[in-house]
């Protein structure tokens, strides 16, 4: 990943309805969810949420899949972990201990 993607998908996710959108995709992975749903499980306006799913999919953290007059949204699990690959490559500096810590918190859930 680029730092500029790096940067642009840092800021999408900087504000709480696409943080919140973003989360609630991750947890219906893979199957995503009906912009409709997305909207009325975060009781945010369907226009305004419609706003930050374009948002979220120009950076390419959601995909969109047009179902008939339904688009269903997932997030992008693969351009997640380039993300935080990204912000933790270099994170140990060559001291494999030092990230240890953070590799066990994924493990249980990944």
């Amino acid at each position: 990943m680029e730092q500029e993607d790096a940067i642009l998908a840092l800021a999408a996710l900087a504000q709480s309805t696409r943080l919140e959108t973003f989360r609630l995709l991750v947890r219906h992975s893979p199957d995503g969810l009906p912009a409709g749903e997305i909207a009325r499980a975060l009781a945010i306006p369907h226009n305004t949420m419609s706003t930050h799913l374009n948002i979220l999919s120009r950076v390419g953290l959601l995909s969109a899949e047009r179902r008939s007059r339904v688009i269903v949204y997932r997030a992008d699990v693969p351009r997640l972990r380039e993300l935080m690959l990204y912000l933790i490559k270099d994170c140990c500096g060559g001291n494999a201990d030092f990230c240890a810590p953070l590799i066990a918190e994924l493990e249980p859930c990944c």
